[in-house]
């Protein structure tokens, strides 16, 4: 197995680059740099006017400069700011201002961990480490990230395999059923759900014994890192700019992304070094691996735990906030029904307008809003202060969990008015600050050293590779290999002769 510290620099296999840029050539794609999906306007003007009238959630090669957070609300046009929601004081109770970048209108999946699948992939390709024409990508996940990687695996014209856990939302089967060669054998089912990240490692232990099968794992891979600094980073920076317009005295206080693969956590250190921006891990209080060495099962999808992800900047990290399911499983049930959108309004003064946004708010979107919200109570901000985070994905992959739920809670399955209350007081109005960790360095040294278990004792990472992620001089040394990868890409599309094509 590769060490993910082995970093594609520069050609390793021209034989495999040569068969790579071949079958590029011929489906007649052109890989986006790290700067042209951080900076969409800079990829050419024939390449972004071939988006014109293409379907966003085609497996079509141009929709790959649609991997971006700069995708207008329709998802067909580019737009000067990213997409974003700013909820009113009166959802949040609280004076800071919190926003969203919004994951939903990302192309294929609606959500943006096909950007870190694309950033997984693209290194290996520049470097002849993947064969498109023999190998299988895998793509490791508990949810939307094995989505992104099969619908980028279709537009290069290679097998795409899901490894996710059985226990997700039917709606992310019902997808992939669609996109992989072969349900059968491209869709692989491990045990539990979305704590159950060891049984995915597990599995693609096993895969990994056939040469035809490249591990993509987006938990240790520091592309994955890379393209959300980079890209999400920026992004979110761009959306603080916008609302600032109008109100110049406003702090970028805190940015707040549940744990996960430890990506998106990345766009906290670049708004970090830029706003002294403090950065707030989300986990579930079902499942407490942060913030009390804990365990166990809960259904925010899409967050993963049990661990410490290796890409995961643990001692640049201000705080830790759990947040339970039940607040996001009754808080979808709010949101998205008639019943509690009108009590929204009535109780609130959510205007349809508002309201219609919760849409782009799935379960790990609600928790990151939660979050958010016991930050600006625990730290004490003001009107002055923002807060950011991301909507991952939107509501209409829980349909189905939000039908689970309300069965449970109500034996008719539906929304009453007084269950609307009764869910709304407890899980938003009434959010304190209980579940906060404030991150001190020894607190960030304990959750440092958890992730030795998995990565060092069952993953065989190197023990010096492990330990020199401990000091920021290392993640920031991380930053050269962008410029690196952007030059690798581009010799790339020269060479397959699609650097200027669309």
């Amino acid at each position: 197995m590769a060490s993910p510290f082995d970093f594609p620099v520069r050609v390793d296999n021209a034989s495999v680059r040569a068969r790579a840029v071949a079958r590029l050539r011929e489906k007649g794609v052109r890989l986006p740099t790290f700067t042209e999906l951080a900076e969409p306007h800079s990829a050419p003007a024939s390449t972004r006017a071939a988006l014109a009238g293409v379907d966003p959630d085609a497996a079509l090669a141009a929709n790959l400069y649609r991997v971006n957070w700069y995708n207008s609300w329709n998802r067909t046009e580019q737009a000067d700011v990213p997409a974003y929601i700013e909820l009113p004081e009166s959802l949040t109770g609280v004076k800071a201002r919190i926003v969203l970048g919004v994951g939903a209108t990302f192309p294929m999946i609606r959500a943006h961990k096909v950007l870190a699948a694309y950033a997984c992939l693209a290194p290996r390709l520049a470097a002849g480490r993947f064969d498109p024409t023999t190998q299988r990508a895998v793509w490791p996940s508990t949810g939307n990230y094995c989505r992104g990687g099969v619908a980028i695996s279709r537009i290069l014209g290679c097998r795409g395999v899901a490894v996710l856990p059985a226990g997700m939302s039917q709606e992310r089967f019902d997808w992939l059923a669609k996109w992989v060669t072969s349900a059968d054998e491209d869709i692989v089912r491990t045990h539990g759900t979305e704590s159950n990240v060891k049984e995915i490692y597990d599995k693609c232990a096993e895969l990994e014994r056939d040469p035809a099968n490249e591990i993509v794992n987006q938990f240790s891979e520091f592309g994955n890192y890379l393209v959300h600094w980079r890209c999400t980073g920026s992004a979110l920076e761009r959306i603080f700019e916008t609302v600032r317009k109008s109100s110049p005295n406003l702090r970028l206080a805190g940015f707040v992304s549940a744990s996960g693969s430890g990506g998106t956590l990345a766009a906290g250190d670049w708004l970090k070094e830029r706003h002294g921006t403090r950065i707030a891990v989300v986990e579930a209080v079902e499942c407490p691996t942060l913030l009390n060495n804990g365990y166990g099962d809960h259904n925010i999808q899409g967050i993963g735990d049990k661990h410490v992800p290796l890409i995961h900047n643990v001692t640049n990290t201000d705080y830790v906030i759990g947040i339970s399911d039940k607040a996001t499983d009754g808080l979808s049930a709010v949101f998205n029904t008639d019943e509690g959108r009108a009590y929204l309004a009535r109780r609130l003064g959510l205007t349809p307008e508002k309201a219609k946004l919760l849409d782009w708010l799935g379960l790990s979107s609600i928790a990151n809003v939660l979050g958010a919200i016991k930050l600006a109570k625990q730290a004490k901000l003001t009107s002055d202060d923002v807060v950011i985070t991301v909507a991952t994905d939107g509501h209409e992959l829980y349909r189905s969990e939000l039908t689970r739920y309300l069965k449970r809670r109500h034996n008719q399955g539906t929304m009453t008015e007084a269950l609307a209350a009764e869910l709304t007081g407890e899980h938003l109005l009434g959010a304190g600050t209980e579940f906060v960790l404030e991150a001190t360095e020894r607190e960030r040294d304990r959750i440092f050293n958890l992730g030795y278990f998995t990565w060092v004792e069952q993953q065989g990472i190197e023990l010096a590779d492990f330990d020199r992620r401990r000091r920021q001089d290392f993640w920031k040394g991380l930053h050269a290999l962008v410029p690196q990868w952007d030059e690798m890409i581009t010799a790339f599309n020269r060479d397959s002769g699609m650097a200027q094509a669309a």
